[in-house]
């Protein structure tokens, strides 16, 4: 796998200032690509976006999906080839406390990007970032497919599901090349929606994710709380989903048959449930703490009774795999071991930016 295609190519992502965005912007920048991102300021304090001054490096445009008007005019005046739709509100615990907000972000905001791409011909490519959480999700043990019932149970996950219908119509209405043709005189841009799994790396200080939960702990010198330690996730560095949005673009880009709904996930063994992953973590920390200065790491159980969350959930990847040969590149070992070196190099007050890019090479080399 290699990012050459993008060399020159002009790249549009929303949500570039968050965790997953800023690592896909980094990766995008080392190809040579004209990189524009449309997003709010950066959603935790600090953020990976500033911590790697991203901001110096591309277009970063400050502002909110649900703003047609302000979308249209960026897209007017950038003129972009490719899309990546990552903007919105990721937080399931958050999406219980705001339901409207999460809402109003996931589902119009994909209304207003998609419009955005119907009014834009310069666009060939447009990849709609969701979630694994988007089906119905009846705790079987088998893996979901891109065929099965959508129906996420919260706010977050019904939103996101509401997404990938909006992408749908949008498709069947507006992105066929009869219609298209018709109002643009070219064709239709290739659409696709792609839906991760847990996703974990370097840089995330989100709350209510069990990584970043670990890292302020270890740093605090308090014991990570584990709120279920028995739910299953099927968890994946986040160069993962990342590259694979970046192959698909490409791909559909070059041949637009390709374009379609995607899972990507990780292979069987790297569905793990919290506590093993907690568990794990601190194996790998605690083996930096042999030499270095940094706090030691263990957990406690401590279920706090909060909102309904899924216990088990898999993805099953077949469709990605026979597609486009793909495969996932570093397990959930080689995952924790990359994100304790980039926590350990941000705690030591070290260049992030550094290793991120390190980290992005060695990822290619190893696809």
């Amino acid at each position: 796998m290699n990012l050459y295609f993008y060399k020159n190519k002009k790249v549009l992502i929303t949500g570039h200032t968050g965790f997953k965005g800023s690592w896909m912007c980094k990766a995008l920048i080392n190809a040579g690509a004209e990189v524009t991102g449309y997003a709010l300021s950066a959603p935790t304090n600090p953020s990976l976006f500033e911590l790697c001054d991203l901001e110096s490096q591309m277009n970063s445009i400050e502002g909110d999906i649900r703003d047609l008007e302000q979308l249209l005019k960026v897209f007017k005046e950038i003129q972009p080839e490719i899309v990546i739709h990552m903007a919105a509100q990721p937080i399931v615990r958050d999406s219980y406390k705001d339901p409207v907000y999460t809402y109003e972000t996931n589902v119009m905001g994909t209304v207003n990007i998609c419009e955005a791409v119907r009014q834009t011909p310069s666009v060939r490519s447009f990849v709609n970032v969701t979630t694994d959480k988007v089906y119905l999700n009846k705790e079987w043990q088998w893996g979901y497919r891109e065929n099965e019932e959508l129906n996420g149970f919260d706010p977050y996950s019904n939103s996101k599901s509401c997404s990938e219908l909006v992408t749908s119509s949008y498709k069947n209405s507006f992105f066929t090349d009869v219609e298209y043709q018709k109002e643009y005189g070219c064709d239709a841009p290739a659409v696709s929606t792609c839906r991760a799994g847990n996703v974990i790396g370097g840089g995330d200080f989100a709350n209510d994710r069990i990584i970043p939960d670990c890292i302020r702990a270890v740093s605090s010198g308090q014991e990570i709380v584990v709120r279920n330690p028995y739910s299953t996730r099927p968890y994946q560095h986040v160069l993962e989903p990342v590259m694979a949005y970046l192959m698909i673009a490409e791909a559909q880009y070059k041949d637009r048959s390709l374009a379609g709904s995607y899972n990507v996930g990780p292979d069987d063994v790297d569905c793990w449930t919290t506590g093993e992953l907690v568990q794990l973590f601190c194996n790998k920390w605690n083996k930096v703490t042999d030499v270095t200065s940094l706090g030691h790491a263990s957990w406690i159980n401590k279920h706090d009774g909060g909102p309904h969350e899924a216990n088990f959930l898999k993805l099953d990847c077949s469709k990605l795999k026979n597609t486009f040969g793909w495969k996932p590149v570093w397990n959930v070992e080689t995952a924790m071991e990359k994100i304790v070196e980039w926590s350990v190099a941000y705690m030591n007050g070290d260049d992030v930016a550094e290793v991120m890019d390190r980290q992005i090479e060695e990822f290619l080399t190893e696809s």
